[in-house]
């Protein structure tokens, strides 16, 4: 087994549904001190090793290498002289050594000797990542689902079945509540190195979220280093994560129309009860449709076919941003579009 990191190099993966904290906790880590500032997703796992293949091998490293150097995710890391990436590559034997060896960089370049590595769709890959990286760690933040489905489904993100147009919310709440059950499912296999963070108790209640956190990681977090350093969305929040306490909680019960509530209710009930969110007391309940079980086998599907067979190859190298040197860093729309 590969020996493990001391506690202070165990790379931290920030994890969870979209829309649902992952870029604010973050950004708090980053706040705090200590940890490597990158602005941007490295995104190893779900897209560079679907689009390059496994870096064991030669010919997925010299793949890799025509590219990675133009790319947002080079350009944010510093490490974009392509004689660095070859220096870099040729030390490599795995994509998680490949990721640690560039955060590992960074780290040092910034004289720091923790790293976090953000990315919402690392909740579907934890125990690949924690083979390749056995002492990696996970946060996974988790949101209401109906505040999740309400942000998303006002963006649009996911298509729904031509039969369920205009049911975006509802759509947006069985994708949520797919990958809380992977989540969950999966972190039976990573005892204490994994856990789990409201995303309402990180807005409402933080200095008690952050003790929580602390405790975790085994590194103190000072509430007034967060506020005095703020970076990125803690200086200039979006309309979700806003640094009034009640805006972005229990938005749904002022926007969702009772009749998508009563339909988002009935499909991820349960699972809301089950991460301690509880039904709404007012609505009328009805049965779930036959889209509660589509969906997640869609959803499944898709995963599978872009994670382990040549199709993650045809990923868009314009999500990879390249040649865009100073580009900004990867949003949880850009994550969740890759999906």
């Amino acid at each position: 087994m590969t020996p493990q990191a001391p506690a202070a190099c165990r790379p931290l993966f920030v994890v969870g549904s979209a829309r649902s904290g992952t870029t604010l906790l973050y950004h708090t880590l980053l706040s705090a001190g200590g940890y490597a500032i990158y602005r941007g997703e490295p995104a190893i796992f779900d897209l560079l090793q679907p689009r390059y293949g496994d870096l064991r091998y030669r010919a997925a490293r010299a793949r890799l290498l025509r590219e990675w150097p133009r790319s947002h995710l080079a350009h944010a890391s510093g490490l974009d002289d392509r004689q660095a990436c070859e220096a870099l590559l040729g030390s490599v034997s795995s994509n998680g050594s490949f990721l640690r060896a560039v955060m590992d960089r960074i780290a040092a370049r910034q004289h720091v000797g923790r790293w976090a590595v953000w990315g919402p769709d690392n909740l579907l890959l934890m125990p690949w990542i924690k083979r390749e990286l056995p002492d990696a760690r996970f946060v996974h933040m988790v949101r209401d689902g109906r505040d999740v489905a309400l942000s998303i489904g006002t963006e649009g993100w996911i298509r729904p079945f031509p039969w369920d147009r205009g049911s975006e919310a509802l759509v947006a709440a069985l994708h949520w509540q797919w990958k809380l059950r992977r989540g969950r499912r999966d972190s039976a296999r990573l005892g204490g190195d994994y856990m789990e963070l409201a995303f309402e108790d990180l807005v409402a209640n933080r200095a008690a979220a952050l003790a929580r956190l602390a405790t975790f990681l085994g590194h103190a977090i000072d509430e007034a280093a967060v506020n005095a350093s703020a970076v990125g969305t803690l200086s200039d929040p979006n309309s979700t994560f806003s640094r009034d306490g009640s805006a972005p909680v229990g938005r749904w019960r002022r926007r969702m129309p009772s009749e998508t509530l009563a339909r988002v209710e009935a499909a991820i009930g349960t699972t809301l009860e089950e991460f301690g969110y509880g039904r709404s007391t007012d609505i009328a309940p009805v049965r779930a449709g036959l889209s509660s079980m589509l969906y997640p086998m869609w959803f499944s599907l898709k995963h599978a076919l872009r994670t382990h067979t040549r199709l993650g190859r045809r990923v868009d190298p314009r999500r990879l941003r390249l040649d865009e040197g100073a580009a900004p860093p990867m949003t949880e729309h850009d994550a969740f579009a890759r999906g």
